[in-house]
């Protein structure tokens, strides 16, 4: 019987890989009226992903954080996809992944480099969004273009392209004015290990509900902010030194409440948030450095992002931090960062991380 059953098993079913990690974290924060000390449950996340007839890649991901109240915790489908994958010049992907912003956006948790993603990503890609969606883990669902082609001598590919059509809501959401956001990049990599890009995107994030008016009118019905983003990026990675910036401007007004779930009141309200105004812009920029090649790294940050698209509101982090690897599949990292926030009523605190983060 055993032997009749590993006959019958389907050949996708051996390209199967289940696969995952978790990051627990104690923090320490001195912010004035907002003190924090406690050792947290980060994320885990366990994905599932495989080849159907070679051409075909798909990946289904669940994360788990938080609570499971409402769409900004967990459980929740973060990933769910198939790629074809024939030609390198042409991949076709469709369903729910990152949006093709940025250079952090795509990377895992892990691997980017610091106790939190920059503050461009999570307020300009769908993490914790300006624009009031809910968390999305800088994703979105639709379907993607992308490829490399233009090789030199050594067969090494010198030119990127990527570009989707997304529903603009969030992830695990359907689109709701039917308006649809393009947003794309391309970069040139002249040198190995070297990346310089542009990214563009248009669109809108829309909300059924109601709202009111500067002038005190009342409206109900679909509310579409039109959001209209760019980034610049460069990046160079060579000896297991890793150097990265990005400059990245919003322009679109956001709602005053973030979206968490639809039968609440608070979700169905689509006043504008005007403090904020309709521009938003920010910079990182970042050194990793190795102190044992593979094994031990020291690293600094500096990350800036301006709500409001001047100085305003402006908040600035500057963080230092060491990373050890006691084996591929464990990291100890630990950092220091001292805020400057101008939208605050506390402008300057510290804020004291330590991450011990797995694989398997």
């Amino acid at each position: 019987m055993t032997l009749t059953a590993g006959a019958q098993t389907p050949k996708w079913v051996n390209n199967v890989k289940l696969s995952g990690y978790g990051m627990t974290q104690y923090q320490y924060v001195d912010k004035k009226n907002a003190k924090s000390n406690s050792f947290n449950l980060r994320l885990a996340r366990i994905s599932l992903d495989g080849r159907v007839l070679s051409d075909w890649y798909w990946k289904a991901q669940i994360q788990f954080n938080g609570n499971t109240s409402n769409l900004g915790s967990s459980p929740k489908v973060v990933d769910l996809f198939v790629e074809w994958q024939h030609f390198d010049w042409l991949r076709i992907k469709m369903g729910q992944f990152k949006n093709p912003f940025s250079y952090e956006n795509p990377m895992n948790p892990l691997d980017q480099g610091f106790m939190s993603y920059s503050q461009i990503i999570t307020q300009l890609t769908n993490f914790t969004g300006r624009d009031g969606s809910h968390s999305s883990n800088g994703r979105d669902i639709g379907l993607q273009f992308q490829g490399d082609f233009l090789k030199n001598s050594n067969g090494r590919n010198l030119l990127h392209y990527q570009v989707g059509v997304f529903n603009g809501q969030g992830i695990n959401v359907k689109d709701v004015d039917q308006q649809k956001n393009v947003i794309g990049g391309v970069w040139v990599m002249p040198v190995k290990g070297m990346r310089l890009g542009w990214f563009g995107w248009t669109g809108s994030y829309a909300r059924k509900g109601a709202w009111t008016d500067p002038d005190g009118s009342t409206h109900s019905g679909v509310r579409s902010l039109q959001q209209r983003r760019y980034a610049f990026s460069a990046e160079y990675l060579k000896d297991d030194w890793t150097f990265r910036t990005e400059y990245a401007h919003q322009t679109g007004y956001g709602f005053k409440n973030r979206y968490q779930d639809a039968d609440e009141a608070s979700s169905n309200n689509a006043d504008i948030n005007y403090t904020n105004g309709d521009k938003a812009q920010g910079v990182y920029a970042l050194v990793i450095a190795p102190v044992i090649k593979n094994k031990f790294h020291a690293k600094a940050r500096y990350d800036m992002y301006q709500p409001s698209g001047d100085a305003s509101l402006q908040k600035t982090n500057y963080e230092v931090g060491l990373d050890y690897m006691f084996t591929k599949n464990i990291l100890l990292s630990g950092e220091y960062c001292y805020t400057h926030d101008r939208g605050s009523a506390d402008h300057d605190y510290n804020t004291i991380d330590i991450q011990v983060s797995y694989r398997f």
